[in-house]
């Protein structure tokens, strides 16, 4: 079994940091950070050093090291991201509440499955939800509308590492 996750524009650093301490826990094989999503600092890191620094910083006090752990990579554009794993033959699944989605708990999934998480407000858009090949949702049983990201995707990953 090979798990990747996408974490696409993310606001929060605190979220990445949690969602790297996440993943490295559950045994996923690696994460991309996309789009405007904050990522640690790296080798030949481009931005500024301060503000890379004080993402980094922020990134660290919920990952606990744990972005040292885990093989994370960033792209400013998901397409190329999702396209080279869908020729490594990974399938394309997106967590999101849509019309299409199927219940997370009756979802088997395959050996090579890459999970797309948006951001915390308005999730994934419709385009890249047309480039997945199955949408997921978890159901909501109380009042609240929608999960924290963090909490989904948790969900999500533990179902995937567990489910047979």
């Amino acid at each position: 079994m090979k798990y990747s996750l996408i974490v696409h524009n993310l606001r929060s650093c605190h979220n990445v940091g949690s969602l790297l301490r996440t993943t490295e826990g559950l045994g996923i094989t690696d994460v991309w950070l996309t789009g405007h999503t904050p990522y640690p600092s790296k080798e030949n890191d481009t931005r500024l050093p301060h503000i890379a620094r004080k993402l980094n910083a922020q990134i660290h006090k919920t990952a606990l090291g744990a972005e040292k752990l885990i093989d994370w990579r960033h792209s400013e554009q998901i397409e190329p991201v999702l396209k080279q794993l869908k020729q490594e033959g990974f399938i394309i699944a997106g967590l999101e509440q849509h019309q299409k989605a199927i219940n997370l708990a009756q979802f088997t999934p395959p050996p090579k499955i890459a999970l797309i998480i948006g951001n915390e407000v308005s999730g994934l858009d419709a385009e890249i939800l047309s480039l997945c090949s199955v949408i997921l949702e978890i159901p909501m049983l109380g009042k609240k509308e929608s999960f924290n990201v963090v909490q989904a995707t948790a969900m999500a990953l533990f179902h995937f590492t567990t489910v047979k």
